[in-house]
Order: structure tokens, then C-alpha cells, then sequence
């Protein structure tokens, strides 16, 4: 089974964001991902996360374990909220699909702290985009 930190990063909200990924397995890490997704909510990037790290571990393994500081992801994941952004329910649905590359799939919500590699990933990955375009988002609120 595979530990899978996810975390998405907005500067704004909505601004811009990217997501951070750690992929575990036996307490070492076999492969981390950051990658810069565009405007969107922080809801929305922390659903980008989780549906980008689906995509990526269907080739490592059929089982994993999702950690994330997001409660309302955790918490909607396992049906303890409703999903009520337009937006989220799109994502939601994609998840769906690539959950059922799965042969078991849990999710855990872990405290910020906890977290720290994941969120350093999307940071850097934002920090990255914003060095090499030089560009700084308003917002136009």
C-alpha cells in the first residue's frame, strides 16, 4: 500500500495554485510531485491534488492511503459532507473514475504539520512558475 501526502497551494483565493504530492511506500519515498495548475480556488487545488497523485500511483499500486490536511476533502471523500461547489462536484467526479483503478483506497485527514513536504512541493512549484514568468496575479476584488 501506498502513503500518498497531497496538498494544493493558492495565493489567492482564487489566485494562483499548484499542487504537491509525496508518494510513500515502506516509509520511503519513491517519488514526489509539484506542479503549478493555474487560478484556481484552495478547495479546487487540494482536489487537483488528489486527482493528479490518482492518476500517478494507478501505475505503482492497486491499493493506497491519501493524507491530507484538507478536512473538507477528507471529509467530503468520505461522504461526511456533501459536495456543493459546481466546480468541486466536477472534480469529484473525475476522482470517482480514477478511484476505480483502485482495489482499496482510504483517506485520513493529518494535522498541517504533518503535511509540511507536500506543502513545501506546491509552494516551491508556485514560487518556480512565478520566477520564470515574472508574473504577479491580482486580484481584481
Amino acid at each position: 500500500m501506498l502513503n500518498v501526502h497531497i496538498d494544493g497551494a493558492s495565493r489567492g483565493n482564487p489566485g494562483l495554485s499548484a499542487i504537491g504530492i509525496i508518494i510513500m511506500k515502506d516509509d520511503k519515498v519513491i517519488k514526489e510531485h509539484g506542479e503549478f495548475i493555474g487560478v484556481k480556488t484552495n478547495n479546487q487545488a487540494e482536489y487537483e491534488a488528489l486527482r493528479r497523485a490518482l492518476e500517478i500511483c494507478s501505475d505503482l499500486d492497486r491499493e493506497v492511503n491519501i493524507l491530507s490536511d484538507s478536512e473538507l476533502l477528507i471529509n467530503q471523500r468520505n461522504l461526511k459532507y456533501r459536495i456543493r461547489s459546481q466546480e468541486l462536484k466536477i472534480l469529484s467526479r473525475q476522482i470517482a473514475a480514477l478511484e476505480k483503478n483502485y482495489d482499496k483506497i482510504t483517506y485520513k485527514h493529518v494535522p498541517r504539520s504533518k503535511n509540511r513536504r507536500a506543502d513545501y512541493l506546491a509552494n516551491k512549484a508556485l514560487d518556480e512558475y512565478q520566477r520564470s514568468n515574472q508574473f504577479e496575479y491580482i486580484d481584481p476584488n
